[in-house]
């Protein structure tokens, strides 16, 4: 195996994914719980308001299992998910389609801008993150992920050019990054982490089954 692709195996250092990293996400949190998630966005909130409250979640609506890094941080809390609309009022997980979410986010014309591609992302779940642009957990059709399990997050952006991104290839990234612990590269993009040694594998691998090899899917209205 040539170092190239060792560098790139998912697997070669598990401290940075799955749910060895969300692990290094509640250490992180834990030192300071009620501080904002977003710096710049008071309204996420905090990372925990009052005390943990963990949910045992057992699969998606329709039977998608949950992806380890999920798991790992509902197990710790399930509060900040539940602000940012993840359940229902019977504490079922609660998913809406991409152009649900652009119409409850960003209105019209966006959300029927982005309804046609509902069915490629499947269930989708709003997260923490951005200013003018949103974070979505996307299932897929078939509830496609990766080699650990994971599924990936878009960034939702109608600024300029308006899209759908790939910008981190699971919830365990994700998380990790808004804590500020990824370390990832700065002005890098959206994509950037497709550049990262770390994800370059899980980032291809999306990209390929959800968007035909592409990281961006252009929305035009």
């Amino acid at each position: 195996m040539s170092s190239t692709r060792r560098s790139e195996d998912p697997r070669g250092n598990r401290r940075d994914h799955g749910s060895a990293l969300i692990e290094r996400v509640i250490a992180a949190v834990a030192v300071d719980p009620s501080r904002p998630v977003l710096d710049h966005n008071p309204f996420a909130g905090p990372w925990v308001e009052g005390e943990p409250q963990p949910r045992s979640v057992d699969a998606f609506p329709g039977g998608h299992p949950l992806p380890p890094s999920l798991r790992a941080w509902l197990a710790y809390d399930g509060g900040m998910l539940a602000r940012h609309g993840w359940f229902d009022e019977d504490g079922r997980l609660a998913p809406r389609t991409l152009g649900e979410l652009a119409a409850a986010e960003f209105g019209e014309p966006w959300g029927s801008c982005f309804e046609p591609f509902s069915e490629r992302f499947g269930d989708c779940f709003l997260l923490p993150g951005g200013s003018d642009s949103r974070r979505i957990l996307a299932l897929g059709p078939n509830g496609e992920r990766d080699e650990l399990g994971e599924y990936p997050v878009f960034a939702l952006d109608v600024d300029d050019l308006p899209c759908a991104m790939l910008m981190y290839p699971g919830f365990d990234a994700y998380l990790a990054d808004t804590a500020g612990i990824l370390g990832r590269a700065a002005g890098g993009g959206y994509d950037a982490l497709k550049n990262d040694r770390r994800y370059a594998h899980r980032m291809r691998t999306h990209a390929r089954d959800r968007l035909a090899g592409a990281y961006e899917l252009i929305c035009l209205p």
